[in-house]
């Protein structure tokens, strides 16, 4: 069974003037527990909204989600969600900020302090506890924003171009970083993005979106064993199965 189903789920924004704008065409899509799906697609076709919607942080105009066969209506800490901008609270430390969800479901503050530091190594930032989010770098602060997701302990991942702010350097840092969290933490990650290298490395399963008003034009498999990188030598098979794929790809997203 599908731990998350998207079912018949379409958007339609009304501004104050009364004019419409379809950002999503009707989209059905099943996500299995510890996939890793990518939803790709250029900027403006609606994956953002799609992602907001199962967040619980927006409402369809038609269809449901379910989670776990429950209907999504409205945030819960069954989903953890990473957004691209910096969100972490400026006032609070980092481990400050990664107990937060935990304080709020009123976890003894021994657990926390045990899970915030049990994440805090995960993603590098040990030593860092103490530092307020402005002393740290776009990375940094981005490592924080996964550990406090995760410290959470949600079913679901939703990560909205988390890296897109990043310096190439530090973008594949995070990408292998989040790709060992997965493979550790079994979670299922739903990732968007809108580039087409990024969609491929990261995951096992790539949601290709079209332009606005978007829906689902292509789904496809992404059948490599991770990690990646070590495989991908130059010239090797998998190297060259990969450049196919990306062929593969690129060829379904210049399609309207």
């Amino acid at each position: 069974m599908s731990q998350l189903s998207i079912q018949g789920v379409s958007r339609t924004f009304t501004s104050e003037k009364g004019k419409s704008t379809q950002a999503l065409l009707p989209v059905d899509f099943d996500v299995k527990e510890n996939d890793f799906v990518t939803i790709l697609g250029p900027s403006g076709c609606g994956k953002s909204t799609m992602l907001r919607i199962v967040a619980g942080l927006d409402h369809p105009t038609s269809g449901r989600v379910l989670l776990d066969g429950r209907p999504v209506e409205g945030p819960g800490a069954d989903r953890g969600m990473v957004f691209q901008s910096y969100t972490l609270f400026p006032w609070l430390t980092i481990e400050q900020n990664i107990r937060f969800g935990l304080r709020e479901r009123g976890m003894p503050e021994s657990q926390q302090k045990e899970r915030a530091q049990y994440f805090i190594a995960k993603v590098g930032l040990r030593g860092f506890e103490q530092h307020f989010p402005k002393q740290l770098s776009g990375g940094m602060q981005q490592r924080t924003a996964i550990a406090r997701a995760l410290a959470n302990d949600p079913k679901i991942l939703l990560m909205d171009e988390p890296f897109g702010a990043l310096d190439n350097q530090t973008r594949v840092l995070m990408q292998e970083l989040l790709l060992g969290i997965w493979e550790a933490e079994r979670k299922t990650v739903m990732f968007v993005t809108h580039d087409i290298d990024e969609a491929i490395f990261m995951a096992n399963r790539v949601a290709v979106f079209s332009a606005r008003p978007g829906r689902i034009k292509a789904e496809i498999k992404v059948d490599f064993p991770h990690p990646l990188g070590p495989m991908m030598a130059t010239n090797s098979p998998c190297s060259m199965s990969m450049l196919t794929l990306l062929s593969a790809v690129v060829s379904t997203v210049s399609v309207r």
